[in-house]
C-alpha cells in the first residue's frame, strides 16, 4: 500500500467517525478543533481542483456529508447555542 492509498483510506475513516456523530455539530467541531464538515469540503474540492479535477463545493460537502448538505442539515443540524456562537466569534 502506498502513501496515497494510506491517506486515502484514513480520509475515509475520518468521514465514517463523523458520520457515526451526527450529534456534534460543526460550530462544536470549529470551536474544539478548529475546523468542521465543511472546511473538509473546501479541502476536498480544492485538492481535487490541485489534481485538474472540477469538483463543486457542493459535491464535495455530499461526499463528506455523505447525502446532499441540505438534507443532512435539515436531518442533523440545530441552531448554535448563544455560548457556541460566542466562543467561535472569540476564536475565529
Amino acid at each position: 500500500m502506498n502513501q496515497t492509498e494510506i491517506e486515502a483510506a484514513a480520509f475515509r475513516r475520518l468521514l465514517e467517525h463523523l458520520d457515526s456523530l451526527k450529534d456534534v455539530q460543526n460550530i462544536e467541531l470549529m470551536n474544539l478543533a478548529g475546523f468542521c464538515r465543511n472546511c473538509l469540503a473546501k479541502w476536498y474540492a480544492a485538492a481535487a481542483s490541485d489534481q485538474g479535477e472540477s469538483i463543486s463545493y457542493d459535491q464535495a460537502r455530499e461526499v463528506v456529508y455523505g447525502m446532499p448538505y441540505d438534507e443532512w442539515k435539515a436531518r442533523y443540524q440545530k441552531e448554535a447555542t448563544p455560548e457556541q456562537l460566542a466562543q467561535f466569534n472569540k476564536t475565529s
